[in-house]
């Protein structure tokens, strides 16, 4: 069991590189690219480039997520430890929604903004960038989340967890139906992001 625990830890490190680098690469070169590239170079890169970056992203968000159950299975993990362990379990919940983000909101808008499938251009692009922002911004305290579990176990009320969660929510909600605000540029999500951990933080080493 020590042997299959640490090789399920190491393929969802694998993987989550795999997946959180090709977000980071969407949020902070490509989008920027687009943005200013000639209008053939940009044509150029939606057809050859980025359906092959996606594939990578949306897999590699798979693969991390399949092997982040197996690690909750192997790790004894059960929802009586949220007060005990919250950091970890707040990280697990802005996985999961990053993963629902990838796969129910970036990929289907992102198969219309490629011209792979019918609909509004601007507005699937819109979608896709709110969510791929909002992914951004969990990333930071998702791995804070994540390290916790082994690096920093900080005790803690329920209710730390539940009031985290429910931040977590609000921004997820605004991932969904809201507006970029603050995401919209590169400063802006990565500031954001380390306030969220931030926050998160003293939520659960002060509540």
């Amino acid at each position: 069991m020590v042997e299959l625990n640490f090789l399920a830890r190491w393929f969802h490190v694998l993987f989550g590189v795999v997946w959180i680098g090709m977000l980071y690469y969407f949020n902070f070169v490509q989008m920027a690219y687009f943005a200013e590239a000639e209008p053939s170079a940009k044509s150029d890169a939606m057809k050859k480039l980025a359906p092959r970056a996606l594939w990578w992203f949306r897999w590699g968000a798979a693969a991390t997520f399949v092997t982040g159950l197996a690690l909750l299975h192997l790790g004894g993990y059960s929802f009586t430890s949220m007060a005990d362990r919250p950091l970890i379990w707040l990280g697990m919940l802005m996985g999961t929604l990053m993963f629902l983000n990838v796969w129910l909101i970036i990929w289907p808008n992102q198969q219309i903004v490629l011209g792979m499938k019918e609909g509004d251009g601007a507005a699937a692009g819109a979608k896709a960038t709110l969510a791929s922002r909002t992914n951004t911004l969990f990333s930071g305290p998702m791995l804070f989340g994540m390290l916790a579990a082994s690096h920093y176990a900080v005790g803690a009320s329920p209710q730390a967890f539940y009031v985290g969660a429910g931040v977590v929510l609000l921004l997820e909600i605004n991932a969904i139906f809201g507006k970029l605000g603050v995401l919209k540029s590169t400063v802006g999500v990565i500031h954001s992001s380390l306030a969220l951990t931030l926050i998160l933080w003293g939520l659960v080493s002060y509540l």
